[in-house]
């Protein structure tokens, strides 16, 4: 019974009054699933910050923050001016920065190295019985090893690794190559030095001394 008087209740008028020459009114009917779309917004502090996306990180922007977790993000305005006849630099900033706080907590941020899983299961097993350079040899020397996680380029299967056990088959397969075929054949890359010198000169030191080939950072 209390059903059916809710749905008659619900054609009774609940206007309390109107306003905007009638555009507008107010109701007394409860409007508190409003608060979810204010809550959004809400935030416990504002912090200044930037982004690394391989990029100069010369982008200042305001950091909301709400128990902790990045909610969202605005374009900061408050650059000094160069000319008088010059336009100002605000707001600057891309949509491959402003979509960063989205992707701290995806699910499809990568936090472990991923290794396609049939390379991963040999080079394991190789590594029961051998030293790393020795298993890395012996999986390039194999025909049938190594066709066989070379054919799944391109078809995922990529499974997680331990820091450990990628760093030691980076350092494996380097040395094999340089060893086999000579140092220039090492080539790579690092992250523009505008962003991280320490990062970029990390990647370049690394290969200078090894005398591998210096890619440029935006080869990626």
């Amino acid at each position: 019974m209390s059903h059916l008087l809710d749905r008659l209740n619900f054609f009774q008028s609940k206007r309390l009054d109107t306003f905007a020459n009638g555009h507008g009114e107010t109701t007394v009917e409860d409007r508190g699933w409003e608060d979810v779309y204010r809550d959004r917004w809400r935030h416990d502090k504002i912090v200044r910050s930037t982004h690394g996306v391989n990029c100069t990180g010369s982008c200042s922007w305001k950091i909301y923050v709400k128990s902790g977790i990045v909610t969202w993000e605005t374009q900061q305005t408050d650059y000094p001016r160069t000319r008088h006849d010059m336009p100002n630099h605000e707001p600057r900033g891309c949509q491959r920065g402003a979509s960063y706080s989205w992707y701290l907590y995806s699910a499809n941020r990568v936090k472990t190295p991923l290794i396609r899983g049939k390379l991963m299961r040999a080079w394991r097993k190789l590594r029961q019985t051998m030293s790393a350079t020795a298993a890395w040899k012996a999986l390039q020397d194999d025909p049938i090893l190594r066709a066989n996680y070379v054919k799944s380029r391109g078809k995922g299967g990529f499974v997680r690794a331990t820091w450990d056990e990628a760093n030691e088959m980076i350092a494996a397969a380097n040395a094999y190559t340089a060893k086999t075929y000579g140092p220039d054949r090492v080539f790579g890359f690092s992250p523009i030095p505008a962003m991280s010198m320490v990062s970029y000169a990390a990647g370049a030191r690394y290969l200078s001394l090894l005398g591998g080939t210096v890619m440029s950072f935006y080869d990626w």
